[in-house]
């Protein structure tokens, strides 16, 4: 076929990459790997497929930068966003899906496609003659087209580990200990599950998480870096005794309603499918050992019976310096007919990928306008491309800190406010629509 865009990698990233570029007209061949060779993280052979619920993260635009990434995809037409509202599990703030379903939505929309073609196979090199390729290929990029990358960069990959939390049967759930509650009563107000500890608990709780018996590393990766945003419980439990306190395991915003004071702290769980069958241990991605993982998670009240459906795990993401590599089309400056899209570029989350494979579809296609820095989407792309250090490039969320500041520049919630209402009016003109109301 000529003129034809090569997609390689259906999950988030490629598939949103598929679909922008197949809307705006391309005819798109998209390679997908599985189930020809599997991966250590997925499970099935759906595209787009997630590993927890509410891998999404908060959706309120007005006063969160990942929020706002949601709000300018849904604007910009992502069938990712679609698919996740029509999939949404009640989550509070956050915009949380039926895993399932949402991958067997975008993969029916997809395949329904006039301008796609999926193809089941691995690609361990694009053919010289393919002229418009995007590598969305995400964290698990196979060791052939791994070292296809590295060896036209000229560059090595660097490389991190991702951790996968545990997810338990909710009818294993005492909840005679345990009681429905969101922090601070946002959404529903009952959106988790919440099992308390007192103090002489949770110091238990942190020796056993110390002391467990943890998953070894094989020689090659005893170096490579935990990514900060997705510590494993035991590492953050390691970095001292307050640290869990103070983070996922936080008290605060809840209360117990068969006690007179506040938990000591407190190990939430988040509904992880559409029946409510089965539910994510918030924050408590781990390397822990299987058998560990029983044996300690068991010590959590309410969960002393936990049947647990998956257990925790590990698996390496790799990355490439995209700062050095990627021209601000997202372009291999070694070999420009080559684009990169996703996770692999060094954006971390998976909406942050999504919308790196929205913008690498769109450039595919010939809409290579970028957009606005002021916007999420442009904030992001510039941060990989032209706006980090590339000797100390790391994975990043989108957040408030990579915009531009506002002049003069106002205080608190109204500065995110006021950034998040500039996007939306400067994605507008970048979209050539009318500027919607929020």
């Amino acid at each position: 076929m000529t003129n034809t865009i090569h997609i390689i990698g259906g999950g988030l990233a490629g598939s949103e990459a598929a679909w922008q570029a197949a809307e705006a007209g391309a005819q798109v061949v998209l390679h997908e790997m599985r189930p020809v060779r599997p991966t250590d993280a997925h499970h099935s052979d759906g595209l787009a497929e997630l590993v927890c619920s509410n891998s999404l993260r908060s959706d309120d635009f007005e006063n969160n930068a990942v929020g706002l990434l949601h709000e300018e995809m849904r604007r910009a037409g992502s069938l990712i966003l679609k698919m996740a509202d029509a999939h949404r599990l009640p989550a509070g703030g956050a915009l949380a899906v039926d895993r399932e379903n949402f991958s067997a939505g975008v993969t029916a929309a997809l395949t329904a496609h006039t301008n796609v073609m999926l193809c089941r196979e691995e690609i361990t090199e694009p053919p010289e003659e393919w002229d418009n390729v995007i590598i969305a290929t995400g964290p698990l990029t196979s060791p052939a087209l791994a070292e296809y990358i590295r060896a036209r960069s000229d560059a090595e990959s660097l490389s991190f580990f991702d951790a996968i939390a545990p997810i338990v049967h909710r009818d294993s759930i005492d909840m005679e200990i345990a009681w429905m509650q969101s922090r601070y009563d946002k959404g529903d107000g009952k959106d988790y599950v919440n099992c308390p500890m007192d103090e002489a608990q949770y110091r238990a709780f942190i020796d056993a998480l110390i002391t467990g018996e943890k998953t070894e590393f094989k020689e090659w990766e005893k170096s490579t870096p935990y990514f900060e945003g997705c510590l494993p419980i035991e590492v953050m439990a390691s970095r001292g005794a307050e640290t869990l306190r103070f983070g996922p395991m936080k008290p605060v915003g809840l209360s117990d309603p068969r006690a007179e004071r506040r938990p000591y702290a407190v190990v939430q769980l988040r509904q992880d499918n559409a029946l409510g069958t089965l539910w994510n241990m918030v924050g408590f991605q781990t390397k822990l050992k299987h058998a560990e993982q029983t044996r300690i998670f068991r010590m959590i009240p309410g969960l002393q019976n936990a049947s647990f459906a998956r257990l925790g795990g590990l698996h390496r993401n790799t990355f490439i310096n995209s700062p050095r590599l990627l021209d601000p089309q997202l372009r291999l400056k070694a070999r420009p007919s080559l684009r990169f899209a996703g996770q692999v570029t060094g954006v971390e989350g998976y909406v942050e990928s999504a919308a790196i494979g929205l913008l690498a579809g769109r450039y595919a296609a010939g809409l290579d306008t970028p957009p606005p820095p002021t916007t999420a989407l442009g904030a992001l792309i510039a941060h990989i491309t032209v706006g980090a250090e590339a000797d100390t490039f790391q994975p990043m969320n989108v957040n408030f800190g990579l915009f531009p500041e506002m002049v003069p520049s106002p205080r608190g919630k109204d500065r995110k406010k006021a950034m998040s209402a500039r996007a939306l009016v400067d994605l507008a003109g970048w979209l050539g629509t009318p500027t919607q109301s929020a």
